[in-house]
C-alpha cells in the first residue's frame, strides 16, 4: 500500500463484522481510482481458476489481480453502488439467491426471493437470476442494465493484463534444476526418531498416502487422551484442532464441485495494491500448496533476473529452525527471538523468500517445531508491517499427516515440503512395505494426497482457494497456555489453557532422547516405536475401549452381572490414574446436599427413557445390529435413531423394529413422507463428531441390493453425501429446514445435531430462536462406520466444553427453558452421564458402547465390510456370526440407569430433572503427579454457571411452531372428502411468498391416514396463483397435485415422495416462458419419486440427489443432476457448468447439451456416458414433453412436438441421452439374471455386480 501504509490504518475497524471489513476494503480500492465493478471483481472473483472456456482476457484479468490480494471467500449475495451504479454479485459457489424483475416501466426489484412486492404479472418483462460469478448492474443514470459480459469484457480490455501478468509470473520450470538427493536408511531412520515417528504412522498414514494418493480412512472415533493429557511426548500440531462451519455458513463440496476450488497460489512479495497501473512484483506460481525436495531448491536459490538492478542477487535465504535442546525453554525462546531478527533483517537487505528448515539437527541442536517456527515469524513480520514483502516457505521434517500441512499453511507457509515423509515414503518402497508403486510415483501420490487433504480441511470452513486459507487460523488451540496462544498464535481461540512453552520444549527434547540417547550411544538402526494412536496396542497410548474393558462389558451385559458391570464402569471411570478426557478431571463435591436412600430416587424405568443410540445408519451397520438397538430401546422406552440411511418400509411400519428418531442428513437416502410421519423425533445431522463438515460415504462393497433398495441407489456403487445440506446456506435456511420438518410431522420433535467447538454456544442459540425442539452437542470424539484419519483426530472439541458453552449461552440469552439439550461423544458410564446432566444436558446419546455390548471388539475396520463379529458389515456370511440381542443392549441401559441412580442418592437429588444444570456440584480434581497439566485450567467448564436462583435451567415449555396458522389447515379442511373416503377434491387458492412449505402438512395428514395404500394421481387437486415461499411442495405424497400460475422461491419439491408439482407463469404474462426464470435452487433435493413439469429456468443444484422422481424443466445452473442416484430429468435448455457430478443412478435427457458444461472428472473416467436417443428412448421423451405441454401449456415443448412429427430424427439428434456407466451395467447385469431364473439379489448376481463395477 505504497510507503507509509500505517497512515491509511485501520483500514478495517476492529471488531467490525465480516460484511462491514468488505464495505471498507471495497471503498477504499474505489478511492484507489478503479470502478466500483472493478473493486468487486477484484474481491469476489468468479471461479476462473479452472474455467477451461473463460475468455482467456478476462483470466488474465484474475490471474494478475490475484497477484495483488487473495479471494474473499465464503457465501454471499453482495449488493453496491457508488451513487450511479447499482449492482450486485454472487459468490463462486452460488450459495446465495439473487432473484430480480424488470418491469414494462422501467422498475428493477431485485432481492434474495420473489414476490417481495406486488407487481401486476402483465407488466413484468424479464425475469431472472444472479448465477455464481456473476454480475448484475444498473447504470442509472444511463437508464440501462448492464450485463455481466459487457462488463467483465470492458475491464478484461481495459490494460494489457497478460504482458502484465507474464512480466509477473515466475513458473518452477523455467528454474535451473537441482541435484535429486537420495538418503541412506540409517539416515532416515535416525531422523524419523528425531521427529517421534512412530511404525503405525508409516503403516497406517504414510503407506496408504503413498500408495492412493488420498487421505486414508478409519473408523469407530477416537478414544485416546488429548493430547494435553497424554503422558507422551506429542508433536504441537496435536494441540489444534480444526474449525468447521456448520449452521452460519455451509461446508463446500471439495469433491463434486471442485471446479469452484483452487490449490493453485503465487508465492513472493505483494504489489501495491492501490496501484491501478503496472505493478513489478514477480511471484513463484506453484500448482500446489506442498512441494518436492527439487521443487524447494529451485525456491531456495532463487537470484534477481537479467536485467533487474540487482540482477543475480539471491532472493531466497534458508533459516535453520533448530536450538540447542539442553537449555530448555528459555533456549527456545531465545532462539526463535533470534531467528524472527533474522528474518527482519534479510527483508529489509531485500530478501523475498525466506525457507524455514528444520534440517541439519544434531545431538546438541534439536528442531524446533514447524508450526511453532512458522507462526513465530508469521506474526513478528505482521506486528512488524513487512508481512507481505516476503514468501514463507517451510521445509519441515515433523509433518507426516494432512493435519499437519493445513496447520502449518494456515499460519502462515505459502508452501511446505515434507522432506522426511517423502524420504520415508522411498524408503518404504526400496524396503518393500509398499508394493506396486515407484519410489517418484509414490512421493507424487503423497503430496496430491496431502494437496487434497487440505482443499477438504479448507472446505469444512467454506474456504474455496489456498490463497484465501494461507494466514487464516481457522483453528482452535486446545490446551496450550493462553500466554503461549497470545505471544506465538495470536487471534488464535482457545477455551482450554494448558502447557506452556516449557512443556513443548520438553516434549522437542523427549523425542529428541530417542535419536540421540543422553548416554551417548547412537543405534543407527533402532526401531520405531510402535505408536497405538490409531489401534489399540499394549505398548502404545491407552484407549478407553481395551480388550479388557470390551470383555468386561460383554460379559455384565450377557449375563445380567452389574458387579461385572461396576468393574467395568471402573475401569473407564478411574481417570486419576490415566487422566484421558476431561470429564476424568471432574468430581462431584460432597455435603452440598444431605446424601438420599437409593429408594427416594426416581427408578430405572425413569431414567432409561432419557437414553438414546447414536445415528448409525442401516448400510454401515448389519441388518441384525441395526435391529437389535431398535428393539432394545423400543423395549426401555428409550429411542434408537435410523442414522442417514433410511429405513425400510418393513421396519417402518413396525411399531417393535422400527427406530423412533429419523435422521434427515445431506444425503437424504429414504427420507420421504412416510419416513418422516412414523417418526417421533426428526434429527437433522449438521455435523458429526467424528467427521464435522464432511459427509458420510458407503464403500461400494456395502451397497448390497438390500441397502440399495432402502438408500433408493445402485447396488454395487459407492454413495457419499454432500458434505453441506444443500437447502442449508445460513441459519435462516435451517430454520427453514426445521419448519418443513415440523409440517411434515407436527407431533415429532425436530432435533438440530451440532459438534463441540469453540462459538458453539452462539450457534445453538440460533438454532433454538429457529424453533428447533432439541440440540444435540457432539464430542468430537464420537464413533463411524467410515472418515479420514485426519478428521477423525483432528476436528472438534470435547463435548464438556461444548456442552458448557451451550448451557451458559443459552442461560444468557434466556432461551434454556425453550429446548432440551441433548449430548453424546464417547458416554460409556452411569458417572459421565451425571456430569452430563450437571453440566447442562437433559439427553444422553450412546453409539459405540451399545455396539461393543452386541458384539463389536473395535477392529476399526467398519468401511471395509470385513467386520468379524457381523457388527459393521452386510456380508451373509459376517452376518451370520452376530451374537448381539436385544436383552444385553437392555441391560446395559439398566445397568447405567441403576449407576446414575446411586450417584445421584449420594449427591442429594432425587431425580436426573433435579440434577440437570447444577454445575456448582462438580469439582476440579486435583490434577495427578502429571508434567503437562500443572497449567490446566478447567474454569470455561464451570464459570459463567453462577446465575439467579431463578433462572431456568433446563427445557420447560415448548416451541411455539404456530402450526395452527400454517397454509395447509385450509387446504386440509379442504380436502376433508378425501381424506374420509379418497374422493377426488379441486381447490384454487392465493398463495404468497411467506406462504412456505405448502402442502407439506396436507400430505403429512394423507400419509398418516393412508399409508402405504396411496391416494390415486390428482385426487387432491390444488391450483395456487401469485408467488410461493420456499419449499413448496416438501415432501409431498402421491395423490396431491400442486398447480402454481406465478413463481417459486428455492427448494420446490424438496424430498418428493410421490405427489406432482407444476410451476408455470401468471397467465398474464407476456415474456417467453423458456428464457425466463420460473424457480429458485435446490429444485427436487432428495426427491424420491413424483413428478415436476417447471415451464421455465430454474437455479443451482437441481435434482440433487434425486433418487427417484421424474422433472422437466426448461434451463438450469450449475451442478444440475448433482448426485443423483435415480429417477430422470428432461432439460429443455442450458445446463449451466459442472452438469453431473456423482451422478452414480438415473438418467438425464438434454437438448443441445454443451459437453464441455459436463462434470469432467466424469468424463475423463468414464463414470458418464453421453448417448444418442434410441428408438425408446424417443418415444419415452416425447410422452414426457407431451405431459409437460399439457400440464403447463408450454411453449418451448409445443415447438418441440411439432418437430417431432415432422422430422423425428432431426429434433432426436439434439438430445444427449446422459447415463452414468455403472448405473447401465448393474441393471443390465440384474436383467440377464433374471432372465437365467437366478435371484437378482443373490450371491450370484452379486459377485457380477462388484466386477462390472469394481467395486
Amino acid at each position: 500500500m505504497g510507503e507509509n501504509p500505517e497512515e491509511l490504518f485501520p483500514i478495517c475497524t476492529p471488531g467490525a463484522s465480516d460484511s462491514a471489513s468488505f464495505d471498507e476494503v471495497a471503498e477504499l480500492l474505489w478511492l484507489s481510482g478503479r470502478t466500483i465493478t472493478h473493486a468487486i471483481m477484484m474481491m469476489i472473483p468468479e471461479a476462473w481458476e479452472n474455467h477451461a472456456t473463460m475468455d482467456p482476457a478476462r483470466r488474465a484479468f484474475y490471474d494478475y489481480h490475484s497477484l495483488l490480494m487473495e479471494p474473499w471467500d465464503g457465501p454471499a449475495a453482495v449488493s453496491f453502488t457508488d451513487g450511479s451504479l447499482v449492482g450486485a454479485t454472487l459468490d463462486r459457489n452460488g450459495l446465495r439467491p439473487g432473484r430480480y424483475w424488470i418491469t414494462e416501466d422501467g422498475l428493477v426489484v431485485f432481492a434474495s426471493e420473489v414476490g417481495v412486492i406486488d407487481i401486476e404479472p402483465a407488466k413484468v418483462v424479464k425475469k431472472g437470476r444472479v448465477s455464481p460469478g456473476k454480475m448484475f448492474l444498473v447504470d442509472t443514470e444511463a437508464g440501462r442494465i448492464v450485463d455481466d459480459s459487457e462488463i467483465k469484457s470492458e475491464l478484461a480490455s481495459a490494460e494489457p493484463w497478460a504482458d502484465w501478468l507474464k512480466d509477473n509470473l515466475i513458473s518452477l520450470n523455467d528454474l535451473p534444476e537441482r541435484e535429486h538427493v537420495v538418503h541412506t536408511s540409517a539416515s532416515v531412520n535416525l531422523r524419523q526418531r528425531t521427529f517421534g515417528y512412530t511404525q503405525e504412522e508409516l503403516r497406517i498414514l504414510l503407506g496408504p498416502m503413498a500408495k492412493n494418493a488420498a487421505d486414508p480412512l478409519g473408523a469407530m472415533g477416537s478414544d485416546t487422551p488429548l493430547a494435553v493429557l497424554s503422558t507422551r511426548p506429542r508433536l504441537l500440531f496435536d494441540y489444534f484442532t480444526q474449525s468447521f462451519a456448520q449452521v452460519t455458513n455451509p461446508p463446500l463440496d471439495a469433491i463434486r464441485e471442485e471446479l469452484v476450488t483452487s490449490l493453485k497460489t503465487s508465492i513472493g512479495p505483494n504489489g501495491n495494491l492501490l496501484a491501478t497501473k503496472k505493478v513489478k512484483k514477480p511471484q513463484v506460481a506453484l500448482d500446489f500448496p506442498v512441494i518436492n525436495n527439487d521443487e524447494l531448491a529451485k525456491i531456495a536459490n532463487i537470484e534477481a533476473p537479467i536485467g533487474a538492478e540487482n540482477e543475480g542477487e539471491r532472493l531466497a535465504i534458508k533459516v535453520r529452525g533448530l536450538y540447542r535442546s539442553d537449555g530448555g525453554e528459555a533456549a527456545l525462546r531465545a532462539r526463535l527471538t533470534e531467528i524472527c531478527e533474522q528474518v527482519s533483517g534479510a527483508i529489509n537487505r531485500g530478501v523475498q523468500y525466506v525457507v524455514l528448515s528444520d534440517r541439519d539437527s544434531n545431538a546438541q541442536w534439536a528442531p524446533i517445531p514447524s508450526l511453532l517456527l512458522i507462526s513465530a515469524v508469521h506474526h513478528h513480520l505482521l506486528r512488524s508491517a513487512t508481512r507481505t514483502k516476503t514468501a514463507l516457505v517451510v521445509e519441515a521434517g515433523d509433518v507426516r499427516e494432512v493435519h499437519h500441512v493445513a496447520l502449518l499453511v494456515g499460519y502462515g507457509a505459502a508452501a511446505v515440503n515434507p522432506y522426511l515423509a517423502m524420504e520415508s515414503v522411498e524408503e518404504l518402497i526400496r524396503s518393500g512395505d509398499v508394493l506396486g508403486v515407484t519410489p517418484e510415483a509414490a512421493v507424487g501420490n503423497l503430496i496430491k494426497g496431502l494437496g487434497k487433504g487440505v482443499l477438504k480441511i479448507m472446505s469444512k470452513m467454506g474456504i474455496s482457494t489456498v490463497a484465501s486459507y494461507c494466514g487464516a487460523q481457522t483453528f482452535e488451540a486446545l490446551g496450550l497456555f493462553q500466554d503461549l496462544v497470545d505471544e506465538f498464535f495470536a487471534g488464535t481461540r482457545t477455551q482450554l489453557s494448558g502447557v506452556g512453552l516449557g512443556v513443548i520444549a520438553a516434549e522437542v527434547s523427549a523425542r529428541h532422547a530417542m535419536a540421540y540417547p543422553p548416554e551417548g550411544i547412537e543405534q543407527a538402526h533402532r526401531p520405531l516405536l510402535g505408536g497405538g494412536e490409531y489401534q489399540w496396542r499394549r505398548e502404545g497410548e491407552p484407549h478407553l475401549f481395551n480388550p479388557d474393558t470390551v470383555f468386561r462389558l460383554q460379559h455384565a451385559t450377557r449375563e445380567r452381572r452389574y458387579d461385572i458391570f461396576k468393574s467395568y464402569t471402573s475401569a473407564i471411570d478411574d481417570q486419576s490414574k490415566t487422566l484421558m478426557t476431561l470429564r476424568g478431571l471432574l468430581g462431584f463435591k460432597a455435603g452440598l446436599r444431605e446424601p438420599l436412600s437409593i429408594d427416594d430416587v426416581e427408578p430405572v424405568s425413569s431414567i432409561v427413557k432419557r437414553f438414546s443410540t447414536g445415528a448409525m445408519s442401516y448400510g454401515s451397520i448389519s441388518q441384525e445390529a441395526h435391529e437389535t438397538l431398535a428393539i432394545a430401546m423400543n423395549q426401555l422406552g428409550a429411542k434408537s435413531n435410523t442414522g442417514e440411511g433410511g429405513e425400510d418400509v418393513d421396519r417402518l411400519l413396525d411399531p417393535r423394529r422400527r427406530s423412533a428418531i429419523k435422521q434427515v442428513a445431506s444425503g437424504r437416502f429414504g427420507v420421504t413422507s412416510l419416513y418422516l410421519t412414523n417418526a417421533q423425533d426428526i434429527q437433522i445431522k449438521m455435523a458429526q463428531g467424528a467427521k464435522p463438515g464432511e459427509g458420510g460415504q458407503l464403500m461400494a462393497q456395502k451397497v448390497y441390493p438390500w441397502v440399495a433398495a432402502t438408500r433408493h441407489s445402485t447396488p454395487g456403487v459407492g454413495l457419499i453425501s454432500p458434505p453441506p445440506h444443500h437447502d442449508i446456506y445460513s441459519i435462516e435456511d435451517l430454520a427453514q429446514l426445521i419448519y418443513d420438518c415440523k409440517r411434515a410431522n407436527p407431533s415429532a420433535r425436530v432435533h438440530v445435531k451440532l459438534v463441540s467447538e469453540v462459538g458453539i454456544g452462539t450457534v445453538a442459540a440460533g438454532v433454538t430462536k429457529a424453533k428447533a425442539d432439541v440440540v444435540l452437542v457432539s464430542g468430537h470424539d464420537g464413533g463411524t462406520g467410515a472418515s479420514p484419519l485426519n478428521s477423525l483426530k483432528h476436528a472438534g472439541a470435547p463435548w464438556e466444553l461444548g456442552l458448557a458453552e451451550t448451557q451458559q449461552t443459552l442461560i444468557l440469552n434466556g432461551l434454556r427453558d425453550r429446548v432440551v439439550v441433548q449430548v453424546d461423544g464417547q458416554l460409556k458410564t452411569g458417572r459421565e452421564v451425571v456430569i452430563a446432566a450437571l453440566l447442562g444436558a437433559e439427553e444422553y446419546g450412546f453409539a459405540t458402547a451399545p455396539l461393543v455390548v452386541s458384539g463389536c471388539v473395535m477392529m476399526r475396520v467398519c468401511h471395509l465390510d470385513t467386520c468379524p463379529v457381523g457388527v459393521a458389515t452386510q456380508n451373509p456370511e459376517l452376518r451370520a456370526r452376530f451374537s448381539g440381542k436385544p436383552e444385553f443392549v437392555v441391560n446395559f441401559f439398566e445397568f447405567l440407569a441403576q449407576e446414575v441412580r446411586e450417584i445421584l442418592a449420594e449427591l442429594g437429588f432425587r431425580s436426573i430433572e433435579e440434577a440437570i444444570g447444577h454445575a456448582d456440584a462438580l469439582d476440579i480434581r486435583k490434577a495427578v503427579d502429571h508434567w503437562k497439566t500443572e497449567g490446566l485450567e478447567l474454569g470455561p467448564l464451570l464459570e459463567g454457571q453462577n446465575f439467579d436462583r431463578d433462572v431456568p435451567l433446563r427445557n420447560l415449555i415448548g416451541q411455539n411452531h404456530e402450526l395452527e396458522k400454517h397454509f395447509d389447515q385450509q387446504l386440509i379442511t379442504m380436502s376433508a372428502e378425501a381424506l374420509a373416503d379418497r374422493s377426488p377434491v379441486k381447490i384454487s387458492i392465493a398463495v404468497v411468498n411467506t406462504d412456505r412449505s405448502v402442502g407439506t402438512m396436507l400430505g403429512h395428514e394423507v400419509t398418516k391416514k393412508f399409508g402405504i395404500e396411496v391416494l390415486g394421481t390428482d385426487t387432491i387437486d390444488v391450483t395456487l396463483t401469485g408467488q410461493a415461499g420456499q419449499s413448496l411442495g416438501a415432501f409431498l405424497p402421491a395423490g396431491i397435485t400442486l398447480r402454481l400460475f406465478g413463481d417459486s422461491n428455492d427448494y420446490v419439491g424438496k424430498g418428493l415422495s410421490g405427489g406432482r408439482i407444476m410451476v408455470r407463469p401468471d397467465r398474464a404474462k407476456t415474456f417467453q416462458a423458456e428464457l425466463n426464470v420460473i424457480a429458485g435452487n435446490v429444485i427436487g433435493y432428495g426427491a424420491t419419486s413424483g413428478e415436476m413439469f417447471l415451464r421455465g429456468q430454474v437455479g443451482e443444484r437441481f435434482l440433487v440427489r434425486d433418487s427417484g422422481a421424474t422433472a422437466v424443466v426448461e434451463g438450469i445452473g450449475d451442478h444440475g443432476c448433482e448426485y443423483m442416484t435415480g429417477g430422470c430429468a428432461l432439460i429443455l435448455g442450458r445446463t449451466g457448468r459442472n452438469f453431473g457430478a456423482g451422478m452414480s443412478g438415473g438418467v438425464a435427457y438434454v437438448f443441445d447439451l454443451a459437453v464441455a458444461e459436463v462434470n469432467k472428472q466424469a468424463l475423463d473416467s468414464g463414470e458418464l456416458q453421453l448417448l444418442r436417443l434410441d428408438e425408446a428412448d424417443v418415444d419415452f421423451v416425447r410422452a414426457l414433453l407431451r405431459t409437460h405441454q399439457e400440464e403447463t401449456d408450454s411453449a418451448l415443448a409445443a415447438r418441440m412436438l411439432a418437430d417431432f412429427e415432422t422430422d423425428p430424427a432431426a429434433i432426436a439428434q439434439h438430445f444427449t441421452k446422459v447415463l452414468p456407466r455403472d448405473y447401465a451395467a448393474v441393471l443390465e447385469t440384474r436383467a440377464q439374471a433374471e432372465g437365467e431364473g437366478l435371484d437378482p439379489d443373490g450371491d450370484v448376481v452379486w459377485k457380477r455386480i462388484l466386477e462390472v463395477t469394481g467395486g
